[in-house]
């Protein structure tokens, strides 16, 4: 595999992370927020994206505009069950969720949360580049590389992991703040 490849699977952490950030509540309503609920429809459970539409008319309320109307109660079960602090209101074919104020408290446990988030990138990150090292050590072992070619490549993957790691760290302090102030 060449540094491009495993510059992508890091990547893939980083855009992983991105997403998992992106349904973390900071007082402000955002559809992805609503990312995480799960429906009970049709016999089978299947992500609320599926049975429903969810925008943002105002900064604290989402409106979730469900398809079927048999599918209102189920859709506002889901979002009461996903246990992210939201109280789901019927209205028609329509369900509102208002966003809450958050708590000091609530904004701590955000925060843990996100740092959570982010380990496990960088664990993905450090994992992508154990992978690196060893192909590496197998291409030398096989002749492949020399000594000297070895270390340059060892050196590089390593500068490649510690940008990645980075951009995790600065993406965590980003959204830390985010939660923290609004």
């Amino acid at each position: 595999m060449s540094q491009a490849e495993f510059a992508k699977r890091m990547d893939g952490a980083i855009d992983a992370l991105k997403k998992d950030f992106a349904g973390l509540r900071t007082g402000r309503a955002s559809p992805n927020l609503l990312d995480p609920v799960m429906v009970d429809a049709y016999g089978s459970i299947m992500p609320l994206s599926q049975v429903a539409t969810v925008s943002v008319p105002e900064p604290r309320l989402l409106s979730v505009q469900v398809w079927d109307k048999g599918m209102v109660k189920a859709v506002e079960k889901g979002i009461a069950d996903a246990n992210l602090g939201l109280n789901p209101q019927a209205d028609g074919q329509t369900v509102r969720v208002r966003i809450p104020d958050l708590t000091t408290e609530r904004r701590a446990e955000l925060v843990k949360v996100a740092h959570k988030y982010a380990e496990t990138a960088r664990v993905a990150v450090r994992n992508v580049r154990r992978d690196g090292m060893e192909a590496l050590k197998g291409q030398k072992k096989n002749g492949q590389l020399s000594e000297d070619a070895l270390k340059k490549e060892e050196t590089a993957m390593q500068k490649l992991t510690d940008d990645h790691i980075k951009k995790i760290d600065d993406m965590l302090a980003a959204k830390e703040k985010e939660v923290m102030t609004v």
